[in-house]
């Protein structure tokens, strides 16, 4: 059974659904700060234009009754202290009006009106008209206005959320289906999403992606796999052939080429079991440092076994429950691979469950700690000879295994592969 990661969030990532109910929210702060704005700026020129419009018309009314009677009605006044500037001295015998703003007492802002009573240097007669009450009126409207834009705020957040949710979640389910397509599920899809927006698009896109992918990825597999078959045959040809031939330097040469043949195809087969999901495991409890000793001699090269899991106190041996015929395939070609790439002193180092082998060589190359190992491919020049179809296997093995395979440089030195067998 295949385990493919999860898409997580990384940490210090602000998702997608706080952004949009942010700007939503933001969005929804500004329209009201301006409506508020404008409502406060015209009912404000609205309150003064009244105000000015009623002393105006007291004005009329309280002039003409003076000049009738002499008597000053509905609060008119000659030559108030409180008269503003540009009123106490007009140039004509027409009403003006003018706004005071000051606030004197409970009295203010004002508007006032005036007109001469007669001619030049006659006293003037003026009107104030208190807009305190109004403007008293202006604040509780703000306030109200407060209070609307917080309720419709708290109205529009809940539905921003939500619809930011439904589309982090869409978004989400497609990021999921490329993070499985990219570890080698190639059967995961998106599948049908609703709606048909760039969401949408973007899923259906990256479903063709990986119906793409697929086909290619099997047609590269059918072929090598035909291949090696195909090889197998006069491989095995050859190898009966240099038989045959009398014993000598050419035989030798001929015999170790057709051997290297031989287990070329052999690994391309086995790669080609593994990228067809063939290999299953035949698990067995066997002690591991046996199966570490046995994988290292079989490679017939130098190599320093250490054990640092000692014994029970009754002497028995630890043990696993592993395939020991993968894992030996596992750490032979480990072993091998840093003798023939690594080179120095080679150590095999066997800790619980975990072995470690490390060469002191120029260590692995930058693009194969990022990317891993590929076939064909060995990195740099520096790393030696060879297909490159060794850490390939080891690879593949390991995840039949159920095991972790991780490629490190040490501080000091030197290529280092860590094998963690599954508890």
């Amino acid at each position: 059974m295949s385990v493919y990661p999860v898409l997580r969030p990384r940490r210090g990532r602000t998702s997608l659904r706080r952004k949009i109910a942010a700007l939503a929210a933001a969005t929804a702060l500004l329209v009201v700060a301006a409506v508020g704005v404008l409502v406060h700026v015209w009912t404000a020129h609205d309150i003064r234009a009244r105000g000015e419009a009623r002393a105006f018309n007291a004005v009329y009314a309280a002039m003409d009754v003076y000049r009738r009677t002499g008597v000053l009605t509905d609060g008119a006044e000659l030559d108030p202290d409180d008269l503003p500037a540009e009123l106490r001295s007009p140039a004509d015998d027409k009403r003006h009006t003018a706004y005071d703003g000051q606030v004197r007492g409970n009295v203010g802002p004002s508007a006032w009106a005036a007109q001469r009573t007669g001619g030049p240097g006659s006293p003037v007669l003026a009107v104030q008209i208190n807009l305190n009450p109004d403007h008293a009126n202006l604040s509780r409207l703000d306030a109200a206005m407060a209070v609307a834009s917080l309720v419709a705020l708290a109205a529009a957040i809940p539905p921003a959320v939500y619809g930011a949710g439904l589309l982090a979640r869409r978004l989400s389910r497609v990021a999921e289906t490329a993070v499985r397509i990219s570890a080698g599920d190639l059967d995961a899809r998106s599948g049908p999403t609703k709606g048909s927006d760039e969401v949408a698009d973007i899923a259906a896109t990256v479903d063709q992606m990986a119906d793409t992918l697929a086909r290619r990825l099997r047609t590269e597999r059918r072929f090598t796999a035909n291949v090696a078959h195909e090889l197998r045959t006069p491989v095995g040809g050859l190898l009966a052939a240099a038989d045959l031939l009398p014993p000598g330097e050419t035989e030798d040469l001929l015999r170790a080429r057709v051997r290297d043949l031989r287990a070329l195809v052999e690994d391309l087969l086995e790669i080609s079991r593994l990228d067809a999901g063939a290999e299953e495991p035949v698990h067995a409890r066997v002690p591991l440092g046996a199966v570490v000793a046995e994988a290292v001699a079989r490679t017939g090269l130098e190599t320093e076994v250490t054990y640092t899991t000692e014994a029970a106190d009754d002497g028995t041996v630890p043990t696993v429950e592993t395939d020991p015929r993968r894992l030996e395939r596992v750490i032979g070609n480990l072993v091998v691979n840093a003798h023939r790439h690594g080179g120095g002193h080679v150590q095999v180092i066997v800790d619980g469950r975990t072995v470690v082998v490390r060469d002191h060589g120029p260590g692995f190359p930058p693009d194969l700690l990022l990317h891993g190992p590929r076939r064909f491919h060995t990195g740099t020049r520096e790393r030696g000879s060879g297909h490159g179809l060794g850490l390939t296997i080891a690879f593949g093995q390991a995840k039949v295994l159920g095991a972790g395979l991780r490629l490190a440089n040490a501080p000091d030195g030197g290529a280092v592969a860590t094998l963690q067998l599954p508890a």
